[in-house]
């Protein structure tokens, strides 16, 4: 339910019909303690994984995110950071949740190269733009658009920070799959009304913390 409130919020915002998409993940931390580890019932989704922004490890699960340029979360889904790393996927996402409503760019980071991921993107139609690696030969993305980066790292950062993700307290799968249903429904509900209300900022949800 949670799940198909989130699409029709994204569907609902003027920009899904942009042609454009940002996409990036970032681990959800579930535990810091041995103890955590061992009594958890996040086993089937949690694992340890690599935070490669922080250079640390973590043990928790990945959330990959598609959106929107102004920030509307269009797919999601959370992994266990062994068992299916970014690019895995970035490969079953798009095909079990289309994030947008026809062909377009999707711009991300370098983790994302390889023949699998943009074969599967270019199969439904998408085009990803990436920066080139250090021993890539300069290929068109040379020119990559960075401040489009920038802005969905601030994505990830308002869904921790403003309704709270970060503090999710999730002790099982189900717990953890809801808490971020219920903020990218938050996200994306604010993005809906900002617009409605013409607010300046559309990603803010400053105005409904209470």
């Amino acid at each position: 339910m949670l799940l198909a409130a989130a699409a029709w919020l994204a569907r609902s915002i003027p920009s899904w019909q942009d042609r454009l998409r940002l996409m990036d993940g970032a681990p959800m931390r579930c535990g810091a303690s041995r103890t955590t580890v061992n009594r958890s019932d996040l086993d089937p989704i949690a694992g340890y994984g690599m935070d490669q922004s922080h250079h640390a490890f973590y043990w928790g699960a990945k959330l990959l995110l598609i959106t929107t340029a102004d920030g509307a979360v269009c797919s999601f889904n959370l992994a266990h950071p062994k068992e299916l790393d970014e690019r895995k996927q970035a490969v079953h996402l798009p095909h079990v949740q289309p994030p947008a409503p026809g062909p377009c760019p999707i711009v991300c980071d370098k983790g994302f190269a390889g023949t699998e991921v943009e074969k599967a993107a270019a199969d439904l139609g998408h085009v990803l733009v990436r920066p080139p690696h250090a021993d890539e030969p300069d290929p068109a993305v040379a020119v990559f658009p960075g401040r489009l980066r920038q802005r969905i790292e601030a994505v990830i950062w308002t869904l921790r920070n403003q309704p709270g993700l970060e503090r999710h307290a999730a002790r099982t799968t189900e717990g953890l799959w809801a808490r971020v249903c219920q903020r990218v429904v938050a996200l994306n509900a604010a993005i809906w009304h900002n617009r409605l209300i013409d607010a300046p900022v559309k990603r803010s949800l400053i105005a409904y913390d209470h």
